[in-house]
């Protein structure tokens, strides 16, 4: 598996449990979190990537994995985040938005 991308599959023998997940985008969470449950994420730091002081942010050192909704952060932001994973080497999914393209973005053949 490359070191950016995470890949996960319900019900396999690669489904991981009890991840920390930052999740970058999105006002609103909605069903996100009930989906993310699904893949063994136990835990969500949200950070909606609204206000300019998240571009100060250190991703947390108990993250396992981000997920970051590119339709709802700057190039910035994006740029920043993405970084910050590639040095941790964390993976990072990227997903339009909702719960359907998430649903693509994470079970990826």
């Amino acid at each position: 598996m490359h070191q950016n991308t995470f890949s996960l599959r319900v019900g396999s023998s690669a489904e991981v449990t009890g991840l920390t997940v930052l999740l970058v985008g999105a006002d609103q969470l909605g069903n996100i979190p009930k989906e993310l449950e699904q893949y063994g994420c136990k835990e969500i730091i949200h950070w909606s990537g609204r206000k300019a002081q998240t571009r100060k942010k250190s991703i947390p050192a108990n993250v396992h994995m981000v997920l970051l909704f590119h339709d709802f952060v700057s190039h910035g932001l994006m740029d920043i985040v993405k970084e910050q994973a590639k040095r941790r080497r964390l993976p990072i999914v990227f997903s339009r938005r909702g719960t359907a393209d998430l649903k693509r973005a994470m079970v990826k053949k």
